[in-house]
């Protein structure tokens, strides 16, 4: 039996969120993060070392990482698919498999890192501390998001408007495995960038969030993020 291991407020989301579109019989086990430390649970280390979600277990397999679940998911069901699901991987050698392969990349190889430090920069003035402390953590914080991560954030964002001006969904005209890679870093962005700035951004997630599938993985799920 196909098992989604599900944290949370996590990346998770957008697997639950493809297994919804595919249609495949599949388990849902839902785990919480701690509420102080905002972790997973450690049951999640029974699944995989790791101790991360999301990961899914296929009968003996267990596969841990969003962009490999992906694939992993796509190659072993979407042919069993119809409509604009049965070009989930464009065909090799095409312009929407490398526009694919890029977002599949650049998702997690470099605009979740920026989102990350954020939301890292942006929760430590506030976390317990010697209050001769707080003011230079503070001030630090504020530099840092000024100076670095807010430029990359908002060069990120005029790059991804840029291309969803012309494209419908990321690798072109049909929904591919990188419209579900991209789907977290798409909330996490507009969440804590500037919506009003970006329409086509704010177009395409208005269509990922009109999407039945869409729809079903949240209720199944919860929100997509906690903080």
């Amino acid at each position: 039996m196909l098992t989604l291991h599900h944290l949370e407020f996590s990346r998770s989301q957008r697997i639950l969120w493809l297994l919804e579109e595919l249609g495949v019989p599949y388990e849902l086990k839902v785990y919480r993060r701690d509420p102080l430390t905002r972790l997973a649970p450690a049951e999640l280390k029974a699944v995989h070392p790791l101790g991360k979600s999301p990961v899914i277990t296929d009968g003996d397999e267990v596969i841990a990482e969003s962009g490999a679940i992906i694939e992993y998911l796509v190659e072993r069901y979407a042919s069993q698919a119809s409509g604009e699901l049965a070009g989930l991987q464009p065909a090799p050698g095409t312009p929407a498999h490398r526009q694919c392969r890029f977002w599949m990349h650049y998702a997690e190889g470099s605009l979740m890192n920026w989102l990350v430090m954020k939301l890292v920069f942006t929760v430590i003035p506030n976390k317990p501390m010697p209050f001769f402390v707080r003011p230079i953590a503070r001030g630090l914080c504020s530099k840092v998001q000024a100076s670095l991560i807010d430029p990359n954030l908002r060069s990120a964002q005029a790059f991804i408007e840029a291309h969803l001006a012309t494209h419908r969904w990321f690798a072109g005209e049909q929904l591919s495995m990188a419209d579900f890679q991209m789907s977290f870093a798409i909330e996490a962005l507009l969440a804590r960038g500037q919506a009003s700035e970006s329409p086509c951004l704010g177009a395409y997630h208005a269509r990922l969030q009109a999407r039945p599938a869409y729809q079903r993985a949240l209720a199944k799920g919860g929100p997509v993020l906690g903080l």
